[in-house]
């Protein structure tokens, strides 16, 4: 029973096999997903680091993992993965409603706002110039996220996949939670937080709101002006009618 409640409810530790986050993860770092919020409607947000499960074989061809004793014992508590499971670590770019894009070595836009990346690996550009996947202009569906590594020249992401049955795109449900500590090992130890380029005001505002936002100083001159016009109408009838 401990064992569900910890599994469901609250962390569990995820060991990152490969380089595709670094300098951001490290392959052979163990870190902490919180699986808890996702249970209260929390939806995946643009610069947090998640976990997901393969969404279409993204995995294909990587060897199995081969646990040892304390792993097997810590996924059998439910405090890491089982081998069998097949699950990615990337950074989310955007959510429902956002357009993404890349041209040349970058920047990387989000609804035509670049990003600033110090997170991506030295060395590395923005924006991979090649025909496979690294330069592409796509708007990501209700209840997908669009994913990348940090290692941008080394992450097959959501960028090259976009061949298959989600486009590359990852449904919201298969996330499973959101990396929060890097936990092992404590020469390591940081938290992963969003970063601040994606606190610039990246959302989009539907057109109907901006036409409406345009349209309101207007309305407000036009109720003011049949108001005077009113007014100064009553004034002469009342006045009229006592001079009669």
């Amino acid at each position: 029973m401990l064992a569900l409640l910890i599994k469901t409810f609250l962390v569990q530790a995820f060991s990152i096999p490969s380089d595709s986050m670094q300098n951001t993860l490290q392959q052979g770092d163990r870190v902490l997903v919180d699986k808890l919020t996702p249970w209260f409607g929390s939806q995946p947000n643009r610069g947090e680091v998640v976990v997901f499960h393969d969404p279409d074989n993204w995995l294909a061809g990587e060897p199995t993992a081969n646990p040892n004793a304390l792993q097997t014992a810590l996924s059998w508590i439910g405090l890491m993965p089982s081998a069998e499971e097949k699950d990615l670590i990337k950074r989310v770019i955007g959510v429902g409603g956002d357009t993404i894009e890349c041209k040349g070595t970058g920047p990387l836009k989000v609804n035509g706002r670049a990003l600033i990346e110090p997170y991506v690996y030295p060395g590395n550009t923005p924006c991979s110039v090649d025909d496979q996947g690294g330069q592409f202009k796509v708007t990501v569906p209700p209840g997908k996220i669009w994913v990348m590594g940090d290692h941008r020249q080394n992450s097959l992401d959501s960028r090259y996949h976009q061949q298959d049955k989600d486009q590359g795109f990852v449904p919201v449900g298969n996330v499973v939670g959101r990396a929060i500590v890097i936990a092992w090992p404590p020469t390591r130890w940081d938290t992963l937080p969003v970063p601040d380029t994606f606190d610039q005001g990246l959302s989009v505002t539907a057109p109907g709101a901006l036409g409406l936002t345009g349209a309101m100083p207007l309305v407000l001159w036009r109720r003011r002006r049949l108001a005077a016009r009113l007014t100064v109408g009553n004034a002469r009838v009342s006045g009229s009618g006592t001079a009669g």
